[in-house]
């Protein structure tokens, strides 16, 4: 019984990081795409958009941001009394495109 648990558990820190690797990958794509659109102006500092959405967030945890290339969009994700919230802005021009409540 203990081969069998071991076995399992050797396979689930070998398999791990194979599972989770896919959604690393596409968030370092969508990393590099956002690093490149801005670096070649055509999207705001991401820290240039959180300046402005975050005070409006009040009481509100920030989660982090994604950024969608195709939208060429940031979702900044926020907690707030244990429910998600989003947060949708342009990156090219900081407006708010649509908020979750």
């Amino acid at each position: 019984m203990t081969r069998i648990f071991a076995s399992f558990l050797a396979l689930g820190l070998v398999a791990g990081p194979l599972v989770s690797a896919p959604a690393d990958a596409q968030r370092r794509s969508e990393q590099g795409e956002a690093r490149r659109e801005m670096n070649a102006g055509n999207i705001l500092q991401l820290r240039d958009i959180e300046a402005r959405i975050l005070p409006t967030m009040r009481g509100a945890e920030y989660l982090g941001p994604a950024y969608d290339s195709t939208a060429m969009a940031y979702r900044l994700k926020f907690i707030k009394d244990g429910r998600v919230m989003y947060v949708d802005v342009d990156a090219r021009t900081g407006k708010v495109l649509r908020r979750s409540r």
